[in-house]
């Protein structure tokens, strides 16, 4: 292919966008077909390669890469990030419908101060720490989707995350422990 589509598709032609479908439609399958598990999800990953390569058109630069290896890591990350949400996902097909997730209430109490203990260390973070921190457990996005998100590097989203983490089992410890001696956090 000697002239690249995505500039074009970045520049808002739609002419391209047809043109890029019949170009990359078997690559982007293959690249599915290789790494989801769940064949039944590929057409969904394929639509959502797709998308995710439109909205990213701008970011295409030929100095870096080929527009086909451009397509291929693109493709590869999605579907990478969607095994990800998915193992994440507990999976409740399998539990019976008496289940108790609680089990005995001092489990439950314990989550519960855990829970609190947790939210409290969480408030206190720096607001850059926070903000990784909610998009990575809350949202579930990648590290490498929120440094594009919020526009920092990866190795510092990382670094975020990290010693966000840290901090707060951190708090919880020390929370716990001030709690067995008897004195509040």
């Amino acid at each position: 292919m000697s002239e690249s589509i995505l500039p074009r598709i970045a520049a808002g032609d739609s002419s391209a966008v047809k043109e890029f479908m019949e170009a990359y439609s078997g690559l982007v399958w293959s690249v599915v077909r290789k790494y989801a598990s769940d064949p039944s999800d590929s057409e969904d990953a394929v639509q959502e390669i797709f998308i995710d390569l439109w909205k990213s058109a701008e970011r295409f630069d030929p100095q870096k890469a080929s527009e086909k290896t451009f397509v291929v890591m693109v493709a590869r990350r999605r579907v990478i990030d969607r095994m990800r949400k998915r193992q994440r996902q507990i999976d409740t097909d399998h539990l019976p419908e008496n289940f108790d997730i609680a089990g005995d209430q001092h489990v439950s109490i314990e989550r519960g101060t855990e829970a609190v203990l947790a939210a409290r260390a969480f408030e206190d973070l720096r607001p850059e720490q926070k903000k990784v921190l909610e998009l990575a457990v809350l949202q579930g996005m990648s590290h490498g989707d929120i440094s594009e998100a919020i526009e920092m590097p990866l190795g510092t989203v990382k670094s975020h995350i990290r010693r966000g983490l840290q901090s707060v089992r951190e708090r919880i410890k020390a929370a716990g422990a001030s709690e067995e001696s008897g004195v509040s956090p």
